[in-house]
């Protein structure tokens, strides 16, 4: 059994030689992983699920992994397109208000692309400030994730985002997993370093999603808006290690509430070839977003919060011991029940949604980045953050910033 983080490897025993506590289990549609305690150096055996023993033959031995070093987010940067789009705007193109709008969201304005503006240049421009504050020069970053489910090139941004900010010794990937993407890479930076010995991680949260809303639909057309975030995940000794414990999940079924399905348009150049009626058989593009708000909103509500509080059990924290609440910026009525559940008050809560609408990938370095750079969060913080979107997936993790 391995977890995503890097931190299991299977051995041939059953032993585990630790000197921390942690915890590992895999739930009925995610996995989830405390990494709360500082000073440590593991070797783990069979990992077994919780309730369960496994009582089968010793495998054929595999390498040891040992684990000596942590990850910190050190740095932060954003990017937004110039053009700015009023709740007064759209009420020029569909029938709102700025009224309505906002007792139902929460958001005033949104930011689009327009012009020869582009996501990769949106991308690039926070990430070069992220490495900024880091002191980090580009030569010396090892990985870049790119998470966007919009990218400029239908075989991803992560390369071309490299390119523009001259990491020259960086591998660059891409991960899509639409409102859930910061999270998923800032799991997958950890991992990186904590199993691979890497030190520089560049996770970038970057999406256009103005690109595919239907701008005559009212219940999409509102919420949503283009932005890019980056942060800088850096090796470090234990003791300054800051992901204390995550939990992640998908499912499927809810596909169907949140999507922007491949469509095909038949254009026949030939006919009745090989069987086929037509041939190239089809032309593909993507739809406009297509949402069920109602559901989607109970989604977010129900979920969100249970996801959250297993990160916090695992780390062995208390709500009431964190700095910030941090969630994927999607609708206010969304985050102000969270933070209900969670008993956290509204002066220690995130939001920027106001000025910016639902950025997808971007909204959580978006807004980590606005409040670091005002002065609110500072390091040593500890920040509950969790995203929730497309898919349908969703997850959290504690993390401490700088």
């Amino acid at each position: 059994m391995a977890n995503a983080s890097g931190l299991i490897s299977p051995t041939p025993t059953t032993s585990l030689r630790l000197r921390i506590s942690t915890r590992f289990g895999i739930s009925r549609s995610g996995f989830c992983c405390s990494v709360r305690d500082t000073k440590r150096a593991f070797r783990c055996g069979s990992a077994a699920v919780e309730g369960g023993t496994d009582e089968a033959a010793p495998p054929k031995p595999l390498p040891q992994r040992l684990v000596t070093r942590g990850a910190k987010l050190i740095g932060c940067g954003s990017a937004v397109p110039e053009l700015s789009v009023s709740n007064h705007d759209l009420a020029q193109i569909v029938e709102t208000s700025d009224e309505w709008i906002f007792a139902r969201t929460g958001i005033r304005n949104r930011r689009v692309l327009s012009g020869g503006e582009t996501l990769t240049g949106l991308a690039v421009e926070a990430a070069k400030k992220a490495l900024d504050m880091a002191q980090v020069e580009p030569d010396d970053v090892d990985v870049i994730l790119m998470c966007t489910s919009t990218p400029d090139d239908l075989f991803g941004n992560g390369a071309t985002v490299q390119g523009g900010l001259g990491c020259r010794n960086a591998w660059a990937s891409d991960i899509t997993a639409a409102c859930s993407g910061f999270v998923s890479g800032i799991l997958k930076a950890t991992g990186l370093i904590r199993g691979m010995g890497l030190k520089n991680v560049l996770v970038i949260g970057a999406d256009a999603l103005s690109r595919y809303v239907d701008w005559r639909d009212r219940g999409t057309c509102i919420l949503f808006g283009d932005a890019a975030g980056a942060v800088l995940v850096q090796a470090c000794d234990m003791d300054e290690d800051g992901l204390f414990g995550f939990d992640m999940h998908s499912d499927g079924e809810g596909h169907k509430n949140l999507n922007a399905t491949l469509t095909t348009v038949e254009h026949a150049i030939l006919s009745k070839t090989n069987g086929s009626p037509s041939f190239p058989p089809h032309r593909s593009s993507y739809s406009c977003i297509q949402m069920n708000g109602q559901e989607v909103f109970r989604f977010a509500v129900r979920c969100v919060p249970p996801s959250i509080e297993k990160s916090l059990e695992l780390a062995g924290i208390k709500s009431s011991s964190i700095d910030w609440l941090l969630l994927h910026q999607a609708n206010q009525r969304i985050i102000d029940s969270v933070a209900t559940r969670l008993e956290i008050p509204g002066g220690r809560v995130i939001s920027n949604l106001a000025n910016y609408g639902n950025t997808s990938a971007g909204s959580i370095p978006l807004a980590l980045d606005e409040y670091v750079r005002a002065g609110k969060v500072k390091a040593g913080d500890t920040i509950a953050m969790a995203g929730f979107g497309a898919g349908l997936t969703w997850g959290s993790a504690i993390v401490r910033w700088g």
